[in-house]
């Protein structure tokens, strides 16, 4: 199976020595992206709705350079800074996502700076 490079020129910067996606066959993996704008390279948003919301966006332009969207989503993985940001985070995160809404696991992470982090998987097939 071939893999492919997704990083799009108007995206943020891997901050790293990864690849922002992957599309390997009907399977498109998306790194997990924070809240950078990738116009600035600069934070964008100082709660966890702005933050959310930059970190769906930065996914979202991930997926359409893969020839994706959010409905193609069927697996989300969130790390979350502190957990008692949980309601207000998963209220932005539902505007992005339809229903049937991915799978997802929500966890408490130490992240470097930011309140999220967000890496997801889709499938182009059928």
């Amino acid at each position: 199976m071939t893999k492919q490079l997704i990083a799009p020129a108007d995206g943020p910067a891997p901050g790293g020595a990864y690849s922002p996606g992957i599309r390997a066959g009907d399977w498109l993996f998306v790194a997990g992206q924070g809240p950078t704008d990738p116009a600035t390279g600069q934070l964008a948003g100082a709660t966890i709705e702005e933050q959310t919301r930059q970190v769906l966006e930065n996914v979202r332009r991930i997926l359409q350079a893969g020839g994706a969207d959010m409905h193609h989503v069927v697996k989300a993985t969130v790390h979350l800074a502190d957990l008692t940001h949980f309601q207000r985070f998963n209220a932005v995160y539902a505007e992005y996502f339809a229903e049937p809404r991915p799978v997802r696991t929500t966890v408490g992470s130490a992240l470097p700076g930011i309140l999220v982090e967000i890496d997801v998987i889709a499938y182009l097939g059928e």
